[in-house]
């Protein structure tokens, strides 16, 4: 048996987490003769144990797709992880360890305090992201890495709007948005992790309304991302 830890966390309805994870997991290695079982690590990292023939394979496999924790992060090099917190002069995401992210290393996002960069691009908790070390002493420092600014400003920079959910399965959300009448005012849903994930507004359709009209229906924290072509 092989054991690994991935980096995706388990927050907000544990067992449906966790269900949804072990679902993406089996989608993974369907084509494997490997089985994966999946539970929670005690700070809350999801743990695959996979057994069969391919179950190395299917290790290398899950930890290329999903990123292990990293606990010693080297200078120069890039990881992913998620946002942790959100605060007025810092982002913090975890890779294994907690990484600052300040306004003066996010300049490739624009100006502004922390807390502004986050609403302009829509970045909610636990939202996944790569980041790239820039030093490890005294504390360990980072910026969002250069495929990651390039996705956001992307978002940005497109016609139309986009809302990032937490802690939801797509079906969910998507029930939601049929729900409130907004399915026609969509392009789709678009998968950021397990339980995160990104609605795509059409042209015409106003990012801060569907928050409105979803958010009562929904567990989760909403972002948005005003869409200026």
């Amino acid at each position: 048996m092989k054991k690994i830890t991935l980096c995706i966390k388990v927050y907000g309805n544990e067992r449906k987490t966790i269900d949804a994870i072990s679902a993406a997991v089996a989608n993974e290695l369907k084509e494997l003769t490997a089985k994966a079982a999946v539970t929670v690590s005690g700070d809350g990292w999801a743990i695959a144990e996979i057994e069969g023939e391919d179950e190395e394979f299917a290790s290398n496999l899950l930890a290329r797709q999903y990123g292990t924790p990293t606990l010693n992060p080297s200078e120069g090099m890039i990881y992913k992880g998620l946002i942790e917190s959100i605060e007025e002069d810092k982002i913090i995401v975890d890779i294994g360890t907690k990484i600052i992210i300040s306004p003066e290393n996010m300049k490739n996002l624009g100006t502004g305090s922390a807390k502004q960069i986050s609403l302009r691009f829509g970045m909610i908790k636990h939202l996944p992201v790569e980041v790239e070390i820039i030093n490890t002493k005294p504390k360990i420092q980072g910026m969002f890495s250069k495929y990651q600014a390039d996705t956001w400003w992307q978002w940005k920079k497109a016609g139309y709007d986009r809302v990032t959910a937490n802690a939801i399965t797509r079906s969910e959300l998507k029930a939601a948005i049929k729900k409130t009448g907004h399915a026609r005012d969509i392009y789709g849903i678009e998968r950021l992790g397990i339980m995160e994930h990104a609605i795509v507004c059409r042209e015409t359709t106003d990012g801060p309304g569907i928050v409105a009209a979803i958010g009562k229906f929904v567990p989760s924290e909403l972002g948005v991302i005003i869409g200026s072509s």
